[in-house]
């Protein structure tokens, strides 16, 4: 055996100098959509709930979003969060979520995917049953519930924030797309929703045409945006903004009734069925009277992962009728990580190339 291949063999851990910064997160995916969850290493946000919480990290330590989000720690899809104390000693712990464009207000895979960690990690007793945790997002307080059998998670369904219709059959026309379709919701986070069956864009959600999803979507997010003036949350301004385009189709996946393909903030493709998105169809579905309460639908992402949507209740929020949508699937832990960052790096902040 070559000296140096021993002296490789004998030296495997790297002594990080003082000045560099040492971040570790535990990497998970829910359906395929991934989640970075930064565990240690973060500097202290202050504040004296989430939204403010979110604020200060906008304002303080966005270099650290880019740095973990962009290449070459992550990619132009990656998806994070970072845990924080909850808004009031009746929350378990709040959560800010982090991607390529910034801080969105709900993220219902993270929701999944955290959930399971709080298991995995012991951060809370459980046993066989049902283990309910009282998570705060900048959209709100939100309750997930975890199945556990034979001391391991079998999934996770959670109930969002109330979640409402603000337009069903809206219009916008775009140069080369024509008249599109769309209904404009909210669950967590607003959505334009464009049914194919409705809009003749020559789309399939399939992973063949992801690149072409991506340039649909974004022109339909961002002409909605333009066009659009009701995009108002009836609380809170943080929230008042379009998250994303949502389309709708067919899936030929028997049990499956129907198909989800999200593009989100700076052009990502969510490999899950959107949890948020999710919320919003259910409220989408009960405007149409299409959904009863605890009656299920099953929606499929472009990967083929599923999540299965329902409604709890219907109740008044502001000057909407909304609904309590339930959302429920399954994650996975996929590695540990420590990052560095090296002050005297170039590209210490990270950068995206697509």
């Amino acid at each position: 055996m070559g000296k140096v291949f021993d002296r490789i063999l004998q030296n495997t851990s790297f002594d990080v100098p003082k000045d560099w910064l040492q971040i570790k997160t535990i990497d998970m995916h829910t359906g395929g959509e991934p989640l970075r969850v930064i565990i240690s290493g973060f500097p202290e946000l202050q504040g004296d709930n989430v939204l403010e919480y979110r604020r200060y990290c906008k304002e303080h330590y966005d270099d650290l979003r880019t740095a973990l989000m962009f290449e070459p720690r992550g990619h132009a899809d990656m998806y994070g969060c970072l845990l924080v104390p909850p808004n009031d000693d009746d929350g378990d712990f709040g959560v800010l979520f982090l991607h390529n464009e910034g801080y969105s207000t709900m993220c219902g895979h993270a929701i999944i995917a955290i959930s399971t960690l709080a298991i995995e990690m012991n951060w809370v007793e459980a046993s066989d049953g049902e283990v309910e945790l009282k998570i705060d997002a900048p959209c709100g307080r939100i309750h997930s519930f975890i199945q556990i059998e034979d001391n391991t998670v079998k999934g996770v369904r959670f109930h969002c924030v109330p979640s409402f219709v603000v337009g069903l059959d809206q219009q916008v026309e775009i140069e080369g797309l024509g008249t599109i379709t769309y209904d404009l919701a909210y669950g967590g986070a607003f959505y334009a929703y464009v049914d194919l069956a409705k809009n003749n864009l020559g789309l399939k959600l399939t992973t063949d045409n992801y690149r072409d999803l991506i340039t649909k979507g974004m022109r339909i997010k961002n002409e909605v945006m333009q066009q659009n003036a009701n995009i108002n949350h009836p609380f809170e301004k943080d929230l008042s903004f379009l998250y994303g385009t949502i389309f709708i189709g067919d899936s030929l996946t028997p049990e499956v009734d129907s198909k989800n393909v999200c593009i989100f903030a700076e052009g990502e493709v969510d490999r899950c069925p959107t949890g948020s998105g999710v919320s919003g169809r259910m409220a989408i579905h009960w405007a149409r009277n299409q959904i009863k309460v605890d009656a299920y639908m099953t929606i499929e992402s472009i990967t083929g992962s599923k999540f299965k949507g329902s409604v709890v209740k219907e109740l008044d929020y502001g000057p909407f009728r909304a609904v309590i949508p339930e959302v429920e699937g399954t994650a996975h832990i996929t590695g540990m990580h420590t990052f560095v960052i090296d002050p005297k790096d170039p590209m210490k902040k990270g950068f995206i190339l697509r």
